[in-house]
């Protein structure tokens, strides 16, 4: 009899670990599959431009219910896992239905972080999440007009651009001065928000939100120094919290997230995880980059063919918001002992800053021109010395060189 993978979560994480597992060692294990929501896998990266109208549902999806029965894998689909019992080693769903398994695979993700505000829980208050998030902004915006987005990160902005799109007219807020502050030093924000702002965005930064007013619907957002907004859509889109509460009840250990070693294995040997829910030597994680990596090294392990070890690196950003380009990688905020380097261009609206500690490039912010990002972010991995060409760091390789 073949052993049992049972796989928590129909996401990107568990699919693509399932896939590499497929293609390192086909028809080793029954795979059987839970997931929360009620469709095949889809990639969550591209909900923006669905919201946007420019994709559909169906060009989103990564792998069709056909996919799962052509290679044998039971999908129960809008039926997620409610106990882990691993003393049994058997998994229950929602609808009671019962799996054992010789290894466990648990790729929860993440769930929005909902600003605990009274009125958070009004009609109207949404996240930016999943397929049905969109579905219900799209209603939204074809019903009503005004909306606020509650966080000026990339995904508040790409909420933004969206229902921008759909023609509701759009206010971002955000609790700090600059927007993407996690991403970008201030002048290269300034310079988005100006951008922006030129296509009908509208900002209120530094603003705290106390309320969300309404009585059967969402009305307006009201703030802490009493000023207030008028809003029948609110999207949160304040930051993630990796979705542990079925790996902490069946007695995992847990920090932040589930807590992996280099093999993706959690303190239980039968039992991985990886994505969004996990924590591996103290970092938490949220781009696609490393997510594909630790899928590659836990379906290694999976297959029995495990002598890989998962080793984080650096992931850039990028700003998917049309038409802006934007780049940043590495450390930007620059400690003791490091110096900037700066090309502004205001004309062609150009901003670069590198950081620079020691002979090694240790960040790099770009703004309007972001074609040497790549040859950026590979000198940042390889920790190349760059005391050479450091009068011409700034205007790419071809001057380097």
């Amino acid at each position: 009899m073949k052993p049992s993978l049972v796989v928590i979560g129909n996401g990107m994480a568990g699919m693509r670990t399932v896939e590499e597992l497929l293609a390192l060692a086909p028809g080793h294990y029954d795979i059987t599959v839970f997931g929360a929501e009620p469709h095949g896998n889809y990639n969550r990266i591209l909900l923006s431009p669905v919201l946007a109208g420019e994709k559909s549902v169906d060009d989103i999806m990564l792998n069709t219910r056909d996919w799962y029965s052509a290679n044998g894998i039971t999908l129960h689909a809008g039926d997620p896992v409610v106990h882990i019992d691993r003393r049994r080693r058997v998994v229950r769903a929602a609808s009671d239905i019962e799996v054992r398994y010789d290894r466990l695979l648990l790729a929860t993700g993440s769930k929005p972080f909902i600003i605990p505000v009274p009125g958070h829980e009004l009609p109207g208050v949404l996240a930016f999440r999943d397929i049905q998030d969109v579905e219900d902004m799209l209603t939204a915006a074809r019903n009503h007009k005004r909306a606020v987005v509650i966080g000026g990160g990339l995904l508040g902005l790409e909420a933004a651009n969206g229902l921008l799109k759909q023609g509701m007219d759009v206010t971002v807020v955000h609790v700090t001065d600059a927007l993407m502050n996690q991403q970008l030093d201030k002048a290269a924000a300034q310079l988005l928000q100006r951008a922006l702002e030129a296509r009908g965005f509208k900002f209120m930064l530094s603003a705290q939100t106390e309320e969300i007013v309404g009585t059967d619907r969402v009305t307006a957002v009201r703030f802490k120094d009493g000023t207030e907004i008028a809003a029948d859509l609110v999207v949160m889109t304040a930051g993630v919290r990796p979705n542990i509460a079925l790996a902490q009840e069946a007695g995992l250990h847990c920090e932040r997230a589930i807590v992996v070693d280099d093999t993706l294995q959690t303190y239980d040997p039968r039992v991985y995880a990886v994505g969004e829910c996990v924590q591996h030597r103290r970092a938490t994680f949220g781009l696609v980059a490393p997510i594909w990596e630790q899928a590659k090294v836990c379906a290694a392990h999976l297959a029995s063919a495990g002598h890989r070890r998962y080793v984080q690196q650096a992931s850039p950003t990028r700003l998917k918001v049309t038409g802006i380009e934007l780049y940043s990688v590495g450390d930007f905020a620059g400690g003791e002992g490091c110096e900037d380097l700066v090309l502004r261009d205001a004309r062609r609206g150009v901003y670069k800053r590198l950081v620079l500690d020691g002979h090694r490039l240790a960040g790099a912010v770009l703004y309007g021109d972001v074609q040497d990002g790549p040859w950026y972010f590979d000198l940042i991995q390889r920790g190349a010395d760059v005391s050479a060409i450091r009068h011409h760091l700034l205007f790419g390789p071809a001057l380097a060189a």
